[in-house]
Parts: structure tokens; C-alpha cells; sequence
């Protein structure tokens, strides 16, 4: 039987942004995998290195709405490393607050959707009802659901009131009970096992060799957590466990994001009943000639930014490398040998985040600039206009 093209993407279902994949098939089984990138670039670093370093906290945090809260957590991190500057003590417990009640809601969200792309809606249905109990939370703590806006060079800029701590207790513990529910339908769910366990194995050897993140490369058996293995915020001053297991498969990368949710629980409640007194931002004026890098763990995994400053109140250069970036490749080693109906799961399974992710290179040997903003700007207007005109749109 002649081997056959199968092209996922650029828009597809089980794609909450595009991107573009060629599977090569032998039948059902899959035998090659292609990439197509660049459908998503926004130009966010650029758009950062254009505005205060203030201001940049807030493009940034645009660069993914599930894991808003992380790229301003590393790029904080980042600047304060150029000063350098230690944020009060109060301010480090806020950010692990909010940081950790995203990455209740990111985890939520994606097992709701899992459920929902397996044909299992009732999972899909509860997981969603859930979260809505965590957004409620984050719109107590900073009066948003999503893009929350706390973080700045320095600390803060909300404080927690004490007297909504009680609230925003009650609301985490009221999740608990459903959440066992959750873990028991897919610890006891025969349809589930049957459909998840075995297939996108990434062994420990590939997770290291490809350098993968998050729970992406713990539930393959790689014990790799920002948060313990270079502390900050207060992730080293409160008991919380590193979720890791050995099979690698779709299964266990389900059991992974819903055992972090407990951690995530804890680590809440912890910060909360122990928030100190005192100060929640240094109220940086100036930033001095200087690099610095910093770093958190996203929901996906490592979250990674380099910021460059000349001296002036504005980034000279910034960088990001977002977890997809390193966990995307692993599909390739992932999907070649399991069938066309596994695929989109096993892609899905590594969280994949496009917008985080794109970047847009242009190679010249000769160090000219060879496009401006404004003239890619300008060829992407032309090119609609050409379109419309084919289509005899006026």
C-alpha cells in the first residue's frame, strides 16, 4: 500500500491556535511527521523593547492568556537580576499565590479539554464548573480572571486584603471534593485507560535528549521543577512535593496536571495563612546599564527570559523562550509508530501554547535590515487587498 499525506492544521479542532503538521501515513500508523511554524508571530519582544520596562509587564503578559502570569514572573525576575534587587517578602508570597492559582485553572483547562477532544463530555462539563471556582478566586485577588496584572520590577502592585484571605480559602477547599471525584472517574475509567494508556510514550531518555519541560518530561521520570531546583517566589519556604512518574505516555501525563492541582492547593493555602507583614514593591525608578535572565515554572514548563538594558527606561533587548519551544519536538518521537486516531491527543498532551512560542527569523549575511515593522505592515495589507480582489470582495 502507497504511503499517504495526511496535513493537520493550520486550523484544526483540537488546535487552539495554528500550526501546521504533514503526517506521513502507512495506513493507519504513522510513519513521518513534518513541522510548519510561523503562523502566530506577533512580535512581542519587539513590541516590549518599545515600552518602559513597566509597560512591557503588561505586553508580556499577553504573550499567552492560560499562563499570563509566568512570562511577567520570569521577566520580573529577569530585570531585577540586572539591578540586582531582592523583592520584599510579601511581594515574593503574592506572586506565588497568583502564579500557583494559574496554573490550577491551566492544568483544569486543558483536562477539561482533553475530556471534551476524547468524546468525554460529562469530564469536560465538571472540569469547566471547576475552574470557574478558581477564576472567581484570581478576580478576588486581583481583579481579573485572566491577564492579572500584579507583577512589576520590584514586587506587587496589589496587595491581598486579609479580609478576603477567608474567602479565597473556602473557595480553594470547595474544589477539593469534586477534584477527588475527577482523579477517581480517570484513576477507575476503563474507556480512558484503554484510550490513553501506551500510546505518545516519550521515554526518559528522549525527554532529556530533547530537553523537555514541565509535565511533559515528569511523567516520563525527569525530576526537572524550576521551583525546586533554583527556589524563588516562596516555593522554598512552604512543603509542596514534585509530581513525577515513569511511563511517559498520554495516561500519565493526565495523572501529572491532576496531582499538581492538589500541590497547587497547598501551596495556596500555605502562602495565605502565612503571608507576612511588610512591603510589597520596591518602587524601582531606574534601571542601569546591564543583562539579566530569569526564570519560572509555567504550567507547561520553564518559562525563560533575557532582558538587556542600556540604561535608558526601556528594555534594549528581550528575549523569550516559552516551554513549548523545547516540548514541541518531542511529537516527532512521540506520534511515528501510533495511529492517526492517537495523534491529536498525543500532540495535545504536551499543552502546546503556538502563541508563546513562534518567533520569526530573517538571515542576512550582509547585516542589513531587510524589512522594517512598518514594511510588514504594509506587504500584509497588500496581500489581503490581493486576496480580496481575487475573491471579488469590495
Amino acid at each position: 500500500m502507497p504511503k499517504s499525506v495526511i496535513p493537520i492544521g493550520p486550523y484544526h479542532p483540537l488546535q487552539e491556535e495554528p500550526e501546521f503538521f504533514t503526517l506521513t501515513v502507512d495506513g493507519e500508523t504513522v510513519v513521518d511527521i513534518d513541522v510548519q511554524v510561523g503562523y502566530n508571530h506577533r512580535g512581542i519582544e519587539k513590541l516590549s523593547e518599545r515600552r518602559t520596562f513597566d509597560q512591557s509587564t503588561f505586553v508580556i503578559e499577553r504573550i499567552c492568556g492560560i499562563c499570563s502570569t509566568s512570562h511577567p514572573f520570569a521577566y520580573t525576575r529577569a530585570v531585577e537580576d540586572i539591578i540586582p534587587v531582592e523583592v520584599p517578602e510579601r511581594a515574593k508570597y503574592i506572586r506565588t499565590i497568583i502564579a500557583e492559582g494559574e496554573r490550577i485553572h491551566s492544568h483544569l483547562l486543558w483536562l477539561g479539554l482533553a475530556g471534551h477532544f476524547l468524546g468525554y463530555n460529562t469530564l469536560y462539563m465538571w472540569v469547566w464548573k471547576l475552574r470557574e471556582e478558581i477564576l472567581d478566586v484570581m478576580e478576588i485577588l486581583s481583579g481579573n480572571r485572566n491577564n492579572y496584572a500584579m507583577f512589576k520590577p520590584g514586587g506587587v502592585r496589589r496587595d491581598i486584603k486579609s479580609e478576603d484571605i477567608p474567602l479565597v480559602i473556602k473557595k480553594i477547599d470547595s474544589i477539593v471534593p469534586t477534584l477527588d471525584r475527577l482523579k477517581k472517574a480517570i484513576l477507575d475509567d476503563p474507556v480512558l485507560h484503554a484510550r490513553l494508556k501506551g500510546i505518545g510514550i516519550l521515554t526518559r531518555e528522549d525527554a532529556i535528549d530533547y530537553g523537555a519541560l514541565g509535565p511533559t518530561s515528569r511523567a516520563s521520570g525527569v525530576a526537572k521543577d524550576v521551583r525546586k531546583d533554583a527556589p524563588y517566589g516562596a516555593y522554598d519556604k512552604v512543603e509542596w512535593d514534585m509530581i513525577v512518574t515513569e511511563t511517559g505516555d498520554v495516561f500519565e501525563k493526565v495523572i501529572v496536571r491532576v496531582l499538581e492541582v492538589y500541590e497547587s492547593i497547598k501551596i495556596m493555602k500555605t502562602c495565605l495563612l502565612n503571608l507576612p507583614e511588610g512591603e510589597i514593591d520596591l518602587n524601582i525608578k531606574d534601571i542601569p546599564p546591564g543583562e539579566g535572565i530569569g526564570s519560572a515554572e509555567a504550567p507547561r514548563g520553564e518559562t525563560f527570559h533575557y532582558v538587556r538594558s542600556d540604561g535608558t527606561n526601556r528594555p534594549a533587548r528581550h528575549k523569550v523562550r516559552a516551554p513549548t519551544f523545547m516540548n514541541l519536538p518531542t511529537f516527532k518521537v512521540t506520534v511515528i509508530g501510533e495511529t492517526i486516531s492517537d495523534a491529536t491527543i498525543i500532540l495535545a498532551a504536551i499543552d502546546p501554547c503556538y502563541c508563546c512560542t513562534e518567533r520569526m527569523a530573517v538571515r542576512n549575511t550582509k547585516g542589513k535590515k531587510i524589512y522594517h515593522g512598518q514594511d510588514l505592515i504594509r506587504l500584509s495589507q497588500e496581500k489581503t487587498e490581493h486576496i480580496k480582489r481575487k475573491m471579488g470582495i469590495k
